[in-house]
């Protein structure tokens, strides 16, 4: 049986949860479908070790994160900026503050404060909410199809608003299984990919364990934190920051900057490196001068942590991609401490990956939002075609673009 409702949202994250905000005020009678008993999830998730809901830096370079997709991106930030969401937030009571880093928090951290304030105003709007309704895609005649505990539900709404995210984290709802059903409908889709991901290494150019670390370093080292540290790559500048040694590769904030570079080389290449300076506070000349110095009786080892302070984690990744006969040339070892060859050969899941690459084509919609090969069907978050690194650009620009969309939705119905 097919039930009529006046708008649809499916998906209750970020951008699902604004487009639901703003057709409501616009006086539009909303229900939110979502396959999970409540919402917010993966946004819940996001704040565990703190919600980075936004960035403070200037706009120019806010966009910039967004790299090929800037173009797109720019009318949606320019309507509802980190500024705009800040504020929102404190329309909710949720008072924020920027941090060192520039990123912007709630003043207590947490996400669940924001998210119960916001389903409160959300609810005396008069937005409903149906949960554990997992869409399936369309009926023969039109109809939304949804899987619940009480069997299939239809429902035709006049108008639909997809907000279904990407297919990082799937156990808190974002699967990807949409792809398929609006590929069926002639919608144009860029293949799903990690991003903000971690990746594994190939640590065969100075022993031959295969891909991955060897045996003792990863079970040494794995879940230990290399800082200060600075990582450049093809089409990613040296930027100094910290990542992690995992049981087969890397990840962490550094890694996840510049992981939408080193995943477009593996694509290219088969493998992509990357290059470490393990001293960035140190000039070139000075890690050679203190290389240099007459060690005496003291191992290498020894004499690298006295001279340069090197802790046993950078030491255990010197020996782990360097051959005996580098170690003990200067020259080479000193060029290694500011320039040190780390190959990776793939990506980590997308399941792991904190956010998805690829989408919804904005070429496979109009300038609304809207998909074009289905009239009254608009998609808004990371289901579309971008991404951007961590530090609350995607949290923003899932913001921006729920809002637009549903600006969009409430246009269209309006003729």
């Amino acid at each position: 049986m097919s039930s009529p409702i006046s708008i649809a949202v499916i998906g209750g994250g970020p951008a699902g949860l604004m487009a639901a905000e703003v057709l409501a005020a616009a006086g539009h009678a909303v229900t939110v479908f979502d396959a999970k008993p409540s919402v917010g999830r993966k946004f819940l998730l996001a704040g565990k070790g703190g919600l980075n809901l936004t960035h403070s830096e200037p706009f120019e370079p806010f966009l910039g994160r967004f790299g090929d997709r800037a173009t797109q991106i720019e009318p949606l930030l320019r309507a509802f900026d980190g500024d705009a969401l800040r504020d929102w937030a404190a329309g909710l009571g949720i008072e924020t503050f920027v941090g060192t880093s520039g990123r912007v928090f709630p003043k207590d951290l947490k996400a669940a404060p924001l998210l119960r304030a916001w389903l409160h105003r959300l609810r005396a709007a008069g937005v409903k909410f149906a949960m554990r309704h997992r869409w399936t895609g369309w009926a023969e005649e039109g109809a939304l199809r949804f899987d619940t505990p009480d069997g299939e539900r239809l429902v035709t709404p006049r108008a639909t608003l997809l907000a279904l995210g990407g297919a990082s984290w799937p156990q808190l709802g974002s699967d990807g299984a949409w792809v398929e059903w609006l590929a069926a409908r002639g919608v144009d889709i860029a293949p799903l990919q990690p991003a903000n991901c971690g990746f594994d290494v190939d640590a065969t150019a100075a022993h031959a364990n295969g891909p991955g670390w060897s045996a003792h370093f990863a079970g040494e080292f794995a879940g230990q934190p290399i800082k200060p540290v600075a990582l450049e790559t093809e089409g990613f500048a040296n930027r100094a920051g910290e990542f992690v040694i995992t049981a087969t590769g890397i990840e962490g904030s550094l890694v996840y900057a510049a992981s939408c570079q080193l995943r477009e080389q593996i694509a290219r290449h088969g493998s992509a490196t990357l290059h470490l300076d393990l001293l960035p506070q140190l000039t070139p000349e000075r890690v050679l001068a203190e290389v240099k110095h007459p060690r005496g009786s003291r191992s290498l080892s020894s004499h690298l942590k006295s001279r340069l302070h090197l802790n046993p984690l950078k030491l255990g990744l010197l020996h782990e991609l360097l051959t005996r006969e580098q170690m003990l040339d200067a020259a080479t070892l000193a060029a290694a401490l500011k320039h040190l060859p780390l190959t990776l050969h793939a990506p980590r899941p997308v399941a792991e990956a904190i956010s998805t690459a690829g989408g919804v084509r904005f070429e496979a919609l109009t300038g609304d939002l809207m998909l074009q090969a289905l009239p009254g069907v608009f998609c808004a978050g990371e289901m579309l075609d971008w991404e951007a690194p961590t530090g609350g650009y995607l949290l923003t620009a899932s913001f921006a673009s729920g809002r637009a969309a549903a600006q969009s939705t409430a246009r269209w119905l309006a003729g």
